[in-house]
């Protein structure tokens, strides 16, 4: 199975941290927040990993290379200086993706899912992780039906921003930017789409207050 990690954003809530450094560059407990995900897919047998690129794009290609020192090999899915959005993004790369089922992680967490245990129904065209809300984000945003993604108002779960996806999931969309949840309502309403829920450690490092509080846990796990 291949990988992506999605990468391109600007991380305008990490400013001005991002204004010279690219988000999943930012180090956690002395290593680059993308880097615990490559060699996370790694140690879970993933070879080839593509990466999409757009705000300071070169810096993560001198930073991380062809992927080797991680035991995985990058594909870049450069989007230009403007980037596509999450769902834009993928779309963007399937080319580089497909045919068969991928795994999407955003490279601004820090979590102890394992890759390897993650499955994908045959009748399923994307699978994704939930977590209890964190404080963060109250309202979460799916509810979970046995193991259907439903969307309602209340008893939500949070999407942990890693997800098993078929490319067919986004037939039918034209290139360009737009967000993933689009692709996950329209998946959602066909009743294609499961999850699962992770209780183990997660967090979002997207603000200076939280990069700070998980460098504090990762501390405190020693």
């Amino acid at each position: 199975m291949k990988a992506m990690l999605l990468a391109a954003g600007r991380g305008e809530r990490l400013r001005p941290i991002t204004d010279s450094l690219p988000k999943p560059l930012v180090r956690v407990k002395g290593r680059p927040l993308i880097a615990w995900h490559l060699a996370a897919l790694s140690r879970a047998g993933v070879r080839e990993v593509v990466i999409n690129l757009s705000w300071l794009g070169g810096q993560m290609r001198a930073a991380l290379g062809d992927g080797r020192e991680f035991g995985v090999r990058i594909s870049w899915s450069d989007e230009g200086p403007v980037a596509l959005e999450t769902g834009g993004g993928i779309l963007n790369a399937l080319p580089l993706l497909a045919p068969g089922p991928f795994l999407v992680v955003s490279s601004d967490i820090w979590t102890d899912i394992d890759f390897a245990r993650l499955r994908i129904g045959s009748e399923a065209q994307a699978h994704l992780v939930l977590i209890p809300n964190p404080p963060h984000h109250p309202r979460g945003d799916f509810g979970l039906d046995g193991d259907l993604v439903v969307n309602r108002e209340t008893d939500r779960l949070t999407y942990a921003n890693v997800g098993l996806y078929r490319p067919e999931l986004f037939s039918g969309f034209s290139p360009g930017r737009f967000p993933l949840l689009a692709v996950l309502n329209r998946g959602i309403a066909a009743r294609l789409i499961t999850g699962e829920i992770h209780r183990g450690e997660w967090c979002d490092a997207g603000t200076p207050e939280r990069l700070t509080g998980l460098q504090k846990r990762l501390g405190a796990l020693e």
